[in-house]
Order: structure tokens, then sequence, then C-alpha cells
């Protein structure tokens, strides 16, 4: 609001032109968002419900937590809302994508809520319809009618592609290792990208077991992938250096992507071991399907592997274990208690903590000193091997 209020302002004070900055926009947004949760949170949080005490891995992580507020998310978000309403200035179909995040956060203080938490099915459900949601309008608020007849293999930016008015909409996307752009149609993108944000969404829920883990990492992803979108796809000199397909809106989800990081900065005041209140379902899953959502602005589906390494083995590799268990079952091969495949637990700071003698404290630190770690060497390879 701010951004477009700043053209019709300045004709009457000329600095009122500051509010056209991106990064200002971005500052604002971050610090406003961040004093309004630190202020408010400890005047809402009596109003939320508590959390009743269940035991985690066999250790005393729930009776610790029994009583607390949970469901803190609820809050954080709504604070967030207005602020990125005034800072971000968002299309369409990206508002429309933001609005839907809400449904996913909502979904979760529903569950936190309910007196029988809800069953596995149904929330599966319900995320994956929010997460198509959410990849549908990311395609139709920037696919293009490309021509696709041309020669992809030479053109590794969006603005060397033929526009062709008649041409099917199509997603510029690139991948790893390769110069070439790639155009992904709605059928193939929508449901690639929704899972993605499925996955993402329930691996970064999963990982909310210690207090600050979830949203340390996340914070830490959050920071880097603001940066990413304003810095490389979102300037168009860094993006050709890279060579990858420029974004014109990246810097307005940089924005959003900021402004949410400030809010759960202010969250985490409060979050810090011992906390005071819990972020619940609420905070967790628009942590983490925000992350995956914004990072689908790269033009790089799988770019969230490398942005949320450690979020997505700690809470999605009970997912590949799954599979891998069944997989064998199907093949006739014996799995037995002694493999290590079943002696690895998931989320994996509950393996941690129960198997190796962890503390919460060592969880969280060594948590954020992998992600600190492994996450720019997967940047790394990523950008520069291409």
């Amino acid at each position: 609001m701010l951004y477009y209020l700043s053209a019709l302002l300045q004709s009457h004070w000329g600095p009122f032109r500051l509010l056209q900055s991106h990064a200002l926009l971005l500052a604002g947004g971050t610090f406003v968002a961040a004093l309004l949760t630190w202020i408010l949170l400890p005047r809402l949080w009596d109003r939320l419900p508590r959390d009743r005490g269940k035991v985690v891995a066999g250790d005393k992580m729930g009776e610790q937590a029994k009583g607390k507020p949970t469901g803190a998310g609820y809050y954080v978000t709504l604070v967030c809302l207005p602020v990125i309403l005034l800072f971000a200035p968002l299309k369409g179909w990206d508002l429309a994508a933001v609005f839907t995040l809400y449904f996913a956060m909502l979904f979760g203080y529903l569950d936190d809520k309910a007196v029988v938490p809800w069953g596995e099915l149904k929330k599966g459900l319900l995320d994956a319809v929010v997460s198509l949601a959410i990849a549908a309008f990311i395609f139709l608020g920037h696919a293009q009618h490309i021509d696709p007849s041309q020669d992809l293999v030479i053109s590794h930016t969006a603005e060397l592609l033929a526009v062709n008015p008649d041409a099917p909409l199509a997603m510029v996307t690139w991948l790893p290792f390769a110069k070439t752009i790639f155009l992904a149609p709605w059928y193939l993108y929508v449901p690639v990208a929704g899972f993605v944000l499925w996955f993402t969404m329930n691996a970064t829920n999963c990982s909310d077991g210690v207090d600050g883990l979830a949203g340390a990492l996340t914070l830490i992803t959050l920071v880097i992938l603001s940066v990413f979108l304003y810095v490389v796809v979102g300037y168009r000199p860094a993006a050709h250096y890279f060579l990858v397909p420029a974004v014109p809106d990246a810097a307005r989800w940089a924005i959003v992507v900021m402004t949410v990081a400030g809010g759960f900065g202010g969250y985490l005041w409060y979050n810090a071991e011992p906390s005071k209140i819990l972020m619940g379902d609420a905070g967790s899953r628009f942590l983490g399907i925000l992350v995956a959502t914004a990072s689908l602005m790269t033009g790089n589906v799988l770019f969230v592997l490398a942005l949320a390494p450690v979020v997505l083995v700690n809470g999605g590799g009970g997912l590949g274990k799954l599979v891998l268990l069944r997989i064998a079952k199907k093949l006739g091969c014996d799995i037995g208690d002694d493999n290590i495949i079943r002696k690895i637990r998931f989320p994996l700071h509950d393996h941690c903590k129960k198997n190796l003698g962890w503390k919460n404290s060592q969880v969280l630190m060594r948590f954020v000193l992998l992600q600190l770690v492994v996450m720019p060497l997967l940047l790394l390879i990523l950008l520069k091997v291409r």
C-alpha cells in the first residue's frame, strides 16, 4: 500500500518517493512486524489453548510443555498480515497465494485447539488442497506465453525467450547442473510444485519439537531466501551472472519473507528455552509453506532443498523411512529391528535426544550449526556448477 501511496504523496513532500524503495520497504516491514509481535504477543497468549503435555519420544519434553500457551503462530501470522499488506506491493495472484497461506495456518490452529486431534488423512487432504491452490496461483501470476519452438539451450534468461500471445502459458524454470531454461506447462508445474509445498510444510511441522528449533532454522532460511530473491533473481545483472531467469516481482516477495522473519523473530524472544509460549502447528505449518512458496519465486521448484536441508531431513526423513520400509516389505526383504534404518528415529531431533543423549540446547545449537554449514555448500553447488 505504501508503495502505491508514494506516487500521490511525493508531490506534497519529495522524500515520500523513498516509499518506492524496495530496500526501505523490506527494512520497515521487518522492523514493524518484529516490534509489534514482541509487544503484543505477551498480551495475547493467555487467549491461546494450552498444551496438553503429550510425551514425545519417551522423554520429559511433553511434560515440560504441559500447560504452556500453544498456537502462538496464529497471532504472529495475524500480526504480520497487515504489515505485509502495508509494505509489500503484491499483485493479484500473489495476494491470493499469500491469503491461501493463512488457510494452512488456520487448519493447524484448529487442530491445536481441537479436543480430539484431527486425523492424518483429513490433515493430509486439506494440506494437498492448499498446496495445489498456491501452486496454481503462482503459475497464473508468473507463467508466460512463450513460443516453445525456439532453442532453449542457448537461452538462460527469461528476457531472451520470445513471447507469443498465441502460445500456451508455461512457467520459466531452471534446474541444477544445466544452463537450459525449461518451460513447464500447468499440468506439470502445479503437481510438482504442490508436492514440494506439501512436503516442506509437513517437514517443518514435524521439526517443531524443541524450544526454538523450527523457528530458528526457518528464520535462517527466510533471511537467506530474501537475500537471494532481492539480490539475485530480483536484480537482472546478478541473475544474468548466475545464468538464472530474472523475476521482476522477486523483490516484492523478499519483503513478504523478511516481514514474516521479523514477526517470528519477535516470537523467538519468548520461545527461547525455557520457553514461555509454543508456536504450535499454526506457526510451523505457515513457516514451512511460506518457505516453499517463496522458493518457487526463484524459478527453481527444487531450490528449497538447498535452503532448508536440516529441516527437510529432520522432519521429512520419517516419510523417506516409511517409504523404504514399505518398498522392502513389498520386495520381501526382512528389515529387522537391528537394521540401522529402524534404529534411526524421526524426527531426527528425537533420535538425538533419546539415542544420543543430547539436551535440548545441544540439539538447537548443533542443528543451527549444521544449517549454517550445509546450506551455503548446497547453494554453491546448486548455482556455480551450472
